[in-house]
């Protein structure tokens, strides 16, 4: 379990090093885990020295998180990694296929991510694909049938914890109807029926992880974006979903919100949130946050612990090429 003065925090860094202050910072205000981003990422050797730099100046269970969906969304690339396709590809396979072909995306990545010194990875993507929408998700979705969403994203997530990674899958509860990219601005979705939306979520709400999304939902809460808002959290995420892990926000640097990073945090851990997510690795922005974050809860503590066990119970041995092999054979015959 993390020590009880981690702080409810997840940051990213500035660059392909960790620097000295950045070090230091890490020390005195200990993060719950770090972030990485193609900014810190050049070959598998220098990954290798930065992360361990990282698990040097961080608690020993702290997380080592990356986004890697496939498709665009994806930290490590050719010709160093091997590429992914976007799930909505997966998604347009026939659906045995495509149930396959989801798992076997998920081992790939968990296998990939392990490999070079992650635990956590923000995939699955639990939102549905709709027409109208902003790109932002697109085809980063596997589909707009939301009982199909369920299934393929478990799917991925199981995977992910087969090769012994973290899922996170987002962005609760639904970021599929937004006609904004919630980077650039904040979405309003003002449908009063988001049943269909929750689904994926409701049939994954024993996953490890969920992260939430920068969205207004006026049906629900009328002043505050999900992840600023204590009433989504407690009534829809943690009640109507049946959520019961571990709670990040996404990043609280996108353009979605607004006030100073570290009112930011505090905002989304008073409503709720497990942990604060910051991502631009920003000197002052990440000392802020740092600075002002409070120690984990005891809930939170015992959320990431249990996080981490559910994923080393489920690994299992993979061969990474019979996989990749199947993978790219499923969708040459689609």
């Amino acid at each position: 379990m993390l020590p009880a003065n981690t702080r409810a925090a997840i940051i990213g860094i500035s660059g392909p090093i960790l620097l000295p202050e950045e070090a230091a910072l890490l020390r005195a205000h200990p993060p719950a885990g770090a972030i990485l981003f193609r900014r810190n990422i050049t070959d598998p050797t220098q990954l290798r020295l930065l992360i361990a730099s990282l698990r040097a100046a961080m608690p020993a269970e702290a997380v080592l998180m990356l986004d890697q969906e496939g498709g665009r969304v994806a930290r490590l690339r050719p010709p160093h990694w091997r590429a992914h396709p976007p799930c909505g590809a997966l998604g347009a396979l026939p659906p045995p296929q495509a149930l396959r072909a989801a798992y076997l995306q998920g081992a790939l990545i968990g296998l990939q991510c392990a490999e070079a010194g992650f635990d956590t990875v923000c995939a699955p993507i639990l939102d549905r694909r709709l027409p109208g929408a902003s790109e932002v998700i697109g085809d980063r979705a596997f589909a707009e049938e939301p009982a199909e969403v369920a299934r393929l994203a478990r799917a991925m997530a199981g995977g992910l914890l087969a090769a012994g990674i973290q899922p996170v899958g987002k962005h609760a509860p639904g970021h599929g109807r937004a006609t904004v990219d919630s980077h650039l601005a904040l979405p309003t979705v003002a449908a009063n029926d988001m049943q269909a939306d929750l689904l994926p979520f409701a049939a994954n709400a024993d996953l490890p992880w969920l992260m939430t999304s920068h969205i207004l939902y006026p049906a629900w809460d009328r002043q505050r974006p999900a992840t600023l808002s204590r009433t989504i959290i407690e009534q829809v995420i943690r009640g109507e979903i049946g959520f019961r892990g571990v709670l990040v926000s996404d990043d609280l640097a996108m353009h979605a919100l607004e006030g100073a990073p570290e009112t930011r945090a505090l905002a989304c851990l008073e409503a709720g949130c497990d942990v604060a997510l910051y991502c631009p690795g920003d000197a002052e922005g990440t000392k802020a946050v740092l600075r002002a974050a409070p120690k984990l809860t005891e809930a939170a503590r015992t959320r990431l612990a249990a996080a981490r066990a559910t994923a080393a119970a489920r690994a299992m041995p993979l061969d990474e090429a019979a996989l990749a092999e199947e993978r790219d054979r499923l969708l040459a015959n689609a």
